[in-house]
């Protein structure tokens, strides 16, 4: 015995000893099994970077959200009639179907589902299950709803998702980004699929960082361990040029017009002639990023689409005249029709208006005129101004898959049609680059749209600065092409008389274009509905702060309307708003009932109400009352009577009936008071779930939902019968 058992202890000692110097047991080493039992990874997700506008305000952010789980594997509970995993999957999905995107049968058919079991090869239930993109990016609202309805087994984890506070707004623009499964089939990362949010996406995204830990079978943290942290790199966030008060004006008047007139499309560009920043960018149909509803084209029409100008080229036809000596406004020709060759090519009334001055023919936008001005300039000569306004080739602007347009130079009759913009294509943000240098003195300024890049230590890592792209003209000829513009405004016979604004002088060209017929015949639509009626504009025209471009394709006129007509409700409203806002002052207006704001900074909140209310204005209080710390409007801007005048002061924040505010005025309250607002719909509040009155003591969201006026008066019926006329006709 004492043999036996000393030879088992030697042999044990031996082991012992060979483990001790070598760390391997059966070919795996020990301490690599240690690492794999105790010391744990987490990682630390970075934020994405944030889109922002010139001042700041957020155009899409990561914001908390939460993703749903259902435990379907029961679980041991000291409460029976309080069960902790789904006990009715039937009830459930059926309930569920209500608040996700996910039918009731595949809610089901996944709350039942059977997994094999890696061991031994049956089948059996999972302990939970996810709803993949449906049951992810839920918001406040709608869990707060499931919650509400007592479903065991149904849970909630904290998540992130890409918020767009401002829903359809730049949407071509901006784009949207998605989460999408990683490849290691867990994780879930925010990526860019369209837009600046794809363009960009390397500098948005951030870089995940780590924690190493050591924990116990509990997943308790050891004492002593140590803790390694590589923390995360948040991406980079994007300051764009657009300003978000001018972007709402133009998101409205857009909506207003597309709803009105149903066109095929249309777009609109807003830009500082002074440094070819991009103000303002829209088109329609439009999308709201937060769920793509709306989504039928991808493309920005701004950039990525070319299109035949129409009129609005005369401006440059004229320019090049003017500068090569060749505009002689009181010279006269034969209106109505022009023949080179085999060609005729006539004005827009085809009987023109007898012999008119070329002045006159400007006024009046007859094609004719621009075919006898082309004589005089030649057409070599004119290509090259053509060159030298940047068309038929890129801009240069910060966004993806610009596209060049061309200009037609196969036949004699190619040069004639340019010089009234038909045939050649160019994109709408060739016609605003071209357009910046008859508005700032010959000066040509290359648009863009970033206006820094700033990383997650607050560094500017890319600045964007104002770029001259060339001189096509003299100061003194874009002085007076401006002047001639401005009559076509003025002009008892300019077409463009609809597009004036009270106290603003306006200069700019209207343009009608045919449409080339998709079937490749290479012939015209014809038809009143079936033209791009558009409007290539600045004002003030002596100096001009702002140039505009609005195109609206083929909408559906009434009898006695014109093309104008939906073209300038949108120029005329947008441009006004946007120049006042400015505090860019109007010349002779008429005496209005108007009010000068001052600085009410640091005033009593209480004593500031009462002499707004005696004014005639709405006064808004955010925050408690007392010392006011901020104000909109600001200080010198004349505003009527009825306005809004927003007033913030220190405190916890009453929330205010929204009853019948506009968008801009919503978004103008929630930019100052940081409240997290969520809007739901277009046109004006027509409901709130926090109540007027309540003490905003959290961070939770409130939900504002707005309606238009058709949707508000209008009964169901009424409501079906107008959504089947306005669909258009093939």
């Amino acid at each position: 015995m004492l043999v036996i058992y000393g030879g088992l202890f030697f042999a044990l000692f031996v082991k012992i000893v060979h483990i001790q110097a070598t760390g391997v047991v059966n070919g795996q080493v020990l301490e690599a099994r240690a690492a794999a039992l105790y010391e744990k990874e987490a990682v630390l997700t970075a934020e994405r970077g944030k889109i922002l506008d010139r001042g700041g305000s957020v155009i899409a952010e990561d914001t908390l959200s939460y993703r749903l789980i259902a435990v379907v594997s029961p679980i041991a509970t000291t409460n029976p009639e309080k069960p902790r995993h789904v006990v009715d999957p039937e009830k459930t999905a059926e309930i569920l179907a209500k608040y996700i995107e996910m039918d009731e049968a595949n809610i089901y058919k996944n709350l039942t589902k059977k997994i094999t079991d890696s061991k031994t090869g049956e089948l059996k239930q999972p302990y939970q299950v996810e709803f993949g993109t449906a049951g992810r990016s839920i918001s406040h609202e709608i869990k707060t709803a499931i919650e509400a309805e007592n479903l065991p087994g149904i849970l909630f984890t904290s998540d992130s998702k890409r918020y767009y506070p401002n829903g359809p707004f730049a949407s071509h623009l901006i784009g949207f980004a998605l989460k999408e499964k990683q490849d290691d089939g867990e994780t879930y990362k925010t990526v860019g699929k369209m837009g600046l949010e794809l363009f960009y996406n390397k500098e948005l995204t951030g870089v995940d960082g780590s924690m190493q830990y050591k924990s116990d079978a509990f997943h308790y943290l050891l004492p002593n361990s140590e803790q390694m942290i590589k923390p995360a790199q948040n991406g980079s966030d994007i300051y764009l040029t657009i300003d978000k008060t001018i972007q709402n004006f133009l998101e409205e008047s857009m909506t207003s017009v597309f709803n009105e007139y149903d066109p095929k499309s249309m777009v609109a560009i807003i830009a500082d002639p002074k440094t070819g920043e991009i103000l303002a960018m829209s088109q329609r149909p439009t999308f709201n990023p937060e769920n793509r509803i709306g989504l039928e084209d991808w493309l920005n029409t701004a950039t990525q689409k070319i299109l035949e100008p129409g009129s609005t080229m005369k401006v440059f036809t004229l320019a090049t005249a003017i500068e090569t000596g060749n505009w002689h406004p009181g010279a006269t020709f034969q209106s109505g029709s022009y023949t080179l060759l085999d060609r005729t090519i006539r004005d827009h009334n085809y009987v023109g208006w007898g012999p008119i001055t070329f002045l006159e023919g400007i006024q009046r936008s007859s094609n004719t005129a621009m075919a006898y001005l082309l004589e005089d300039i030649g057409n070599d000569t004119f290509i090259e101004y053509l060159d030298k306004f940047g068309f038929g080739k890129p801009t240069g602007i910060d966004l993806p898959g610009e596209v060049n347009g061309k200009i037609l130079t196969d036949y004699p009759i190619d040069y004639v049609t340019t010089s009234y913009g038909q045939g050649s294509t160019v994109t709408p943000i060739q016609l605003v680059q071209a357009m910046t240098a008859i508005a700032n003195d010959g000066q040509m300024m290359q648009p863009y749209l970033i206006k820094k890049i700033v990383d997650s230590n607050g560094e500017v890592v890319q600045k964007h600065e104002p770029k001259v792209k060339g001189n096509p003209v003299s100061s003194s000829t874009a002085e007076q092409v401006r002047e001639i513009l401005a009559s076509t405004v003025t002009s008892e016979k300019g077409t463009a008389q609809k597009f004036a604004i009270e106290g603003y002088e306006v200069a700019g060209k209207t343009g009608t274009a045919y449409i080339a017929d998709s079937d490749g015949s290479g012939k015209y639509l014809t038809g009143q509905n079936n033209y791009l009626y558009s409007f290539l504009g600045m004002a003030p025209a002596d100096d001009p702060q702002l140039i505009m471009y609005v195109a609206v394709k083929q909408p559906q006129l009434e009898a006695g309307e014109f093309g104008s007509d939906p073209v300038s409700k949108v120029f005329t409203s947008v441009m006004e708003n946007s120049l006042k806002y400015l505090n860019i002052d109007p010349e002779n207006v008429a005496e209005v009932d108007t009010y000068k704001i001052e600085n009410y900074v640091s005033k009593n909140a209480a004593d500031v109400e009462q002499n707004l209310l005696s004014a005639g204005f709405k006064p808004v209080i955010i925050g408690e009352g007392g010392k006011i710390v901020e104000q909109y409007p600001s200080e010198g801007l004349q505003l009527t009577k009825g306005s809004l005048v927003y007033l913030k002061t220190e405190g916890s924040i009453t929330v205010p009936d929204f009853t019948n505010w506009s968008l801009r005025n919503l978004l103008i309250y929630k930019n100052m008071s940081g409240l997290e607002i969520e809007i739901s719909g277009e046109g004006y509040v027509e409901s709130q779930s926090v109540s007027k009155g309540a003490i905003i003591t959290d961070s939770s969201p409130i939900v504002v939902n707005l309606k238009t006026p058709e949707q508000i008066y209008l009964s169901p019926k009424d409501n079906e019968t107008l959504e089947e006329e306005d669909l258009p006709q093939d």
